[in-house]
């Protein structure tokens, strides 16, 4: 099977792998691990991340300026429509017009998990107001259907809770997803460790976005490789087409024609 690049609000990527901008012990840090990543595409949690709000401090966008990377502001730490939608407002204004967005609505602090009526509110306010949204979800195929019918530019279903490292804990919802979503489908949420970014890509997911598992690794720049080369490997192996499990063996030398 031939690869295509992907392709998010019409804008094409060569790199699969997204990455946040938090956790790490300084900016020099976060655009060292972004590069071993070879991410194009960095999310900027808008409430917690300086890019211009504040004239007086470091900015996020002097390591990683939007001439080199795609910078994607995102809703972390809100927990209601109204918040979500006037974050990413002020985010417009800060970078020029920017459009392409991530909405995430939570739920509560312990298990940050979405809010879905409230995720859905602000996407619908959002898709009208102009912005190309990508949106984190629950790993409901339903919702992620009418996301996706609202006129989100991708769903990110979580494959299990913000920093819990827990990987895919129900790859048959996200499989469900995948099947049915015409825009793309990228894990967001719970990768722990490179094995868990190649399963989300074996299954046919379009891209993977994480932060905690690299910034919080004991070296998160080789983490960031590893991740860049679990993405890739999962990548092909999508592509490639795996072999079906089997309750039985089978030789992986022909019988026929063999030596008596």
């Amino acid at each position: 099977m031939q690869d295509k690049p992907l392709v998010i609000a019409g804008k094409e990527y060569n790199s699969r792998l997204l990455v946040g901008s938090g956790k790490y012990k300084d900016l020099a840090q976060t655009r060292e691990a972004t590069l071993a990543a070879g991410a194009e595409i960095i999310t900027v949690a808008i409430r917690r991340v300086n890019i211009g709000q504040d004239p007086h401090a470091p900015s996020l966008l002097d390591v990683v300026p939007p001439h080199e990377f795609t910078i994607l502001p995102n809703t972390a730490g809100c927990y209601t429509a109204k918040e979500a939608v006037y974050t990413l407002q002020m985010a417009r204004e800060l970078l020029n017009g920017h459009k392409l967005v991530k909405l995430e609505v939570l739920g509560d602090e312990k298990t940050l998990f979405p809010n879905m009526p409230e995720t859905l509110a602000a996407a619908r306010e959002l898709v009208q107001d102009g912005f190309d949204v990508m949106v984190y979800c629950s790993d409901d195929p339903i919702q992620a259907r009418m996301l996706e019918d609202i006129g989100c530019c991708a769903v990110m279903p979580l494959a299990s809770l913000i920093g819990s490292g827990m990987g895919i804990l129900n790859p048959w919802n996200l499989s469900l997803i995948i099947e049915q979503s015409k825009v793309p489908v990228l894990v967001d949420a719970g990768v722990g460790t490179a094995s868990d970014a190649a399963i989300a890509m074996e299954l046919g997911c379009d891209g993977v976005l994480m932060n905690t598992a690299i910034a919080s690794a004991g070296d998160p720049v080789r983490m960031a490789r590893a991740m860049k080369l679990g993405v890739q490997a999962g990548r092909e192996a999508f592509l490639a087409g795996r072999i079906p499990r089997r309750f039985a063996a089978s030789p992986s030398s022909p019988m026929a024609g063999r030596i008596a």
